[in-house]
């Protein structure tokens, strides 16, 4: 597991963490069932407080993300693919909704957006 701390990240040490994490099992680099670190080896290993890898792994437990069994460690939880999909669509809604808030701002077109899009996409009808 790989999470890279940013001193220039408007956003907590926490929320840096888990939003590493739940993109790493998002996109299945992590699995269901793989073992994540212990929080102090976590905290050790990005030198910071054991109470932030903590409230880290509070919150994936809390969104589903993992689970924690006794005596054993924290686990990528298994998730069904319906909940994997919404999550991916609504970090696709969150990245378009920025989108189109710079496109208006610039006077950018609906038809433009649409071809821009379909460009990225590698649908370019």
């Amino acid at each position: 597991m790989d999470v890279v701390i940013s001193n220039s990240d408007p956003k907590p040490i926490y929320k840096q963490i888990t939003d590493q994490i739940k993109n790493q099992i998002i996109t299945g680099v992590l699995q269901p069932g793989d073992v994540l670190p212990s929080m102090r080896v976590l905290a050790k290993e990005l030198r910071i407080s054991v109470i932030t890898t903590k409230r880290a792994y509070a919150e994936l437990e809390h969104d589903g993300f993992v689970e924690t069994v006794g005596g054993k460690g924290c686990f990528v939880a298994a998730k069904n693919r319906e909940f994997l999909r919404e999550e991916y669509l609504r970090k696709v809604e969150e990245s378009l909704q920025t989108a189109v808030d710079i496109a208006k701002r610039g006077g950018i077109t609906l038809d433009e957006m649409n071809e821009m899009l379909s460009l990225l996409y590698g649908q370019d009808n």
